[in-house]
């Protein structure tokens, strides 16, 4: 039992945690940035970390520039890590806790993109090859960028990883609970956006 734990019991108080030293020989050789160490990461769970990038972004581009970000930072916050925590959700969470500024950038690349498609061209295009054009930015994308960035990790995770709502939990820091309702409240929205869009 966690000794942080054990205080809350005796003394009926939330006493926060404190962070344990690392002691696997493994992860003491991550936390000080040991190459060996950082390319068996990177080997092991870079194809899943990207996956997750390119689900949330929608931009292989911008996904590879989260995922490489994630693992610069790894060494330092891997003295964070629980001993119960896999090392591949670590990873992720330290993916999410990067995600805002490229989540941002990803959104305007699609508005330039989209925009740059609904210009007229000097050619004779046919209207399904206009109507392709016009349609280049993928509808969820679009309607994904609305979503707060809270809701978008949760979507990802639960709806097209299909993670169990304890491990999105885990990745995200926040309980289950909440992490359902930002399910719940994604999906409702992109309903309503993919609505306004002519999806039904």
């Amino acid at each position: 039992m966690n000794p942080w734990y054990l205080a809350r019991l005796v003394t009926g108080e939330f006493a926060p945690p404190t962070i344990e030293p690392v002691r696997d020989p493994f992860l003491v050789a991550l936390a000080a940035g040991e190459a060996r160490a950082l390319s068996a990461v990177y080997r092991e769970h870079h194809r899943a970390v990207r996956a997750f990038a390119c689900r949330l972004l929608g931009d292989e581009s911008a996904a590879e520039d989260m995922v490489q970000e994630a693992f610069l930072a790894l060494p330092s916050a891997v003295r964070k890590v629980r001993p119960d925590t896999s090392l591949r959700s670590f990873v992720i969470a330290v993916a999410v806790n990067h995600a805002r500024h490229f989540v941002r950038a990803a959104a305007r690349r699609r508005k330039t993109v989209l925009r740059l498609a609904q210009e007229p061209t000097t050619s004779s295009t046919s209207p399904d090859e206009r109507l392709a054009r016009e349609q280049l930015g993928d509808a969820l994308f679009r309607a994904l960028d609305e979503l707060s960035l809270d809701q978008r990790v949760a979507f990802v995770l639960c709806v097209v990883e299909e993670r169990p709502s304890h491990e999105a939990a885990e990745i995200i820091g926040a309980p289950s609970a909440t992490v359902r309702a930002r399910v719940q409240s994604a999906k409702k929205r992109l309903r309503q956006l993919l609505e306004q869009q002519g999806f039904r």
